[in-house]
């Protein structure tokens, strides 16, 4: 009996690996500390991200300005997310973590001020946004860099989904605190939080070992380097694939920059913020969040080319569903459907980038994702903005979703590699 009983927990453990989030990464040190810095700074640069169109929304009363920070925000993504990729692949990692997060915690900091002193200049917001991610876009290259140093391949899609579950958890949290203080505490103080949460990734940055270069040698990063990079995904097509489809699904079906809108003129919000608008931004986040928590299976799967395609295409028939819903709670499913299927694409693509790049390049490789990752929904802001301006926001949100499958089966005809692509090993 005792024994029947013992068997019938050792099933359950197993069954319940298989399905909750594998937690073997935070085992290391490193890890760890970063992993737990981004718990205060998740929710921190989420009130950021919905202060930002909400001001310039309320500054202007139009969605094509909101569109606009997508542009301000593309151009030193586009620039210093490939230069910052090939800095990270020629310095030590943790000193240029220090430095971009100081960056990004002044740019905060400038944020809070210009809103606390009641500026009203929709350019001081558009200009600070346009330097915070240029910080960002050195930051996140040289982020994901030092974690594929620091995690064993085999861990490493384990990783991606704790870093991942994280980023959502602070993503889900995040808009519905901002939609529910904003009309208490005003949208200054959101900057401020975010700013202050930062002091928590400057401390374990601090904490993390020197990673220079594992040939040794540190020097200074030139136009070649970027150059050198481009001419190494060329020939690696899995990995051109894999920043093609991910292209697709963003800037073809990401359609935050409609939220401000859609939130007031749709589902009923008051001029100055309310639930709506937290729950529209919550929405996607929340089911990457769901996926991440019950991502003990992620490891297993060895076809992740056919993984990837196939999530995206449920992102692109979400946010259809999205764009034709009038109801909020309908809406906001049809957001954490596309958010679940977001999440595990994303787990995959980042696994198949850490895996298939060697560490000498790695950086660069990190680089032009950071640019695909921030810089599509930035690309999908513009589009999606000024479509709606033109067309309303029903029309851009669905033919948005329905663009997207068309484009990613296009994309897999002309690029068959990246659908047969199968992790090399799978451990448990």
């Amino acid at each position: 009996m005792a024994e029947r009983t013992d068997a019938g927990r050792s099933g359950a453990r197993k069954v319940l690996g298989s399905i909750v989030v594998d937690s073997r990464p935070l085992r290391i040190p490193g890890f760890r500390r970063l992993w737990i810095s981004s718990m205060a700074t998740a929710i921190g640069s989420q009130l950021t991200a919905v202060a930002v169109p909400k001001q310039v929304f309320d500054l202007t009363g139009s969605s094509g300005y909101v569109g606009l920070t997508g542009a301000f925000a593309l151009v030193p993504l586009l620039v210093f997310g490939l230069w910052g990729g090939a800095i990270a692949d020629t310095v030590d990692r943790r000193k240029l973590l220090l430095v971009s997060n100081t960056g990004i915690a002044v740019t905060a900091a400038l944020l809070w001020a210009q809103a606390f002193f009641a500026l009203n200049s929709v350019w001081a917001v558009l200009v600070l946004l346009g330097v915070n991610q240029a910080f960002f876009a050195v930051n996140m290259p040289t982020r994901n860099a030092v974690v594929a140093r620091l995690v064993p391949e085999h861990l490493l899609p384990s990783a991606a989904a704790l870093t991942g579950t994280m980023m959502t958890f602070g993503a889900v949290f995040g808009p519905l605190a901002a939609g529910a203080l904003m009309p208490v505490i005003g949208l200054s103080t959101l900057y401020l939080v975010d700013t202050i949460a930062l002091a928590a990734v400057l401390w374990a940055v601090w904490k993390l070992p020197a990673m220079p270069p594992l040939s040794g040698l540190v020097r200074r990063a030139g136009l070649r380097d970027v150059i050198d990079g481009f001419r190494y995904m060329a020939t690696q097509k899995v990995l051109l694939a894999s920043f093609v489809v991910d292209i697709i699904a963003m800037v073809a079906g990401m359609p935050r920059a409609l939220f401000p809108e859609m939130a007031e003129r749709t589902f009923g919000d008051p001029p100055g913020g309310g639930l709506a608008l937290g729950w529209l931004f919550a929405a996607i986040p929340i089911g990457a969040m769901l996926v991440g928590l019950m991502s003990g299976w992620v490891g297993r799967v060895r076809r992740q080319g056919v993984a990837v395609v196939v999530a995206i295409c449920v992102w692109g028939a979400a946010v259809a569903g999205f764009g034709l819903s009038s109801s909020l709670w309908l809406a906001v499913v049809f957001l954490a459907i596309g958010g679940a299927a977001d999440m595990v694409s994303a787990v995959y693509r980042m696994a198949i980038l850490q895996s298939a790049a060697t560490d000498e390049m790695r950086g660069r490789t990190q680089g032009a994702f950071t640019v695909v990752v921030a810089g599509g929904p930035r690309l999908a802001d513009l589009t999606h903005g000024w479509t709606a301006a033109g067309v309303g926001t029903a029309a851009a949100a669905t033919g948005g979703g329905v663009l997207v499958i068309v484009l990613v089966v296009l994309a897999v005809v002309l690029l068959p590699a990246f659908w047969r692509y199968r992790a090399a090993s799978v451990k448990s």
